[in-house]
């Protein structure tokens, strides 16, 4: 035998190759391809498995990252457009608005019941308590028409105030309507 194989020439290797090996192949493919199909699948499974449940954990775990961002985003920018929209003094700097969904989440409170019941219709403006003794008024204010003026239209009217006006602006702002804006202002002219 050992003279046999050493007798075959390179066309006869060629012939082995190229004829005998695709047909065998061919013939032991039923046989081995389900074999080799089980064996893959062995061998991956458990792999796929494993990616598979890393994966839906980290699209879960972005999700809520994303979420969490998203909101902190929209937080900020809200809060941005509110500061914005009070210094342009479209919304007054004394009402801010509820927060989203703040309507939804607070129960309705009844009103108290008995004969001391006060009206419960709100009143279209708030009736201003007389300033105690020694508190400046409106009309003593170096700002004409102060009370109907929004924060933005008194901040730049301050700057032209003397020590002892804006001292007085402040006593009243603070005894009336607290507007941060324009006691920081004050603030700021008066440790200059």
């Amino acid at each position: 035998m050992a003279t046999m194989a050493s007798t075959k020439t390179p066309l006869d290797h060629a012939v082995e190759l190229f004829v005998y090996a695709p047909i065998g192949l061919a013939a032991a493919a039923r046989e081995l391809v389900p074999s080799l199909v089980e064996r893959g699948r062995r061998e991956l499974d458990p792999q796929v498995g494993m990616a598979r449940t890393i994966g839906h954990f980290a699209v879960a775990r972005g999700r809520s990252q994303a979420e969490k961002v998203l909101e902190v985003a929209v937080d900020r920018a809200r809060s941005q457009a509110e500061a914005t929209l009070r210094q342009l003094g479209i919304l007054p700097d004394d009402q801010a608005p509820p927060p989203a969904g703040a309507a939804e989440e607070q129960p309705t409170a009844s009103p108290p019941a008995g004969p001391a019941m006060a009206d419960p219709a709100p009143s279209a403006a708030p009736t201003a308590a007389p300033p105690p003794a020694g508190q400046p008024t409106p009309v003593d204010l170096s700002i004409p028409d102060y009370d109907s003026l929004s924060a933005s239209q008194v901040v730049p009217r301050l700057s032209s105030l003397t020590t002892s006006e804006l001292a007085a602006v402040r006593a009243y702002e603070e005894a009336h309507r607290g507007r941060k804006t324009i006691l920081h202002r004050i603030a700021q002219l008066q440790s200059a």
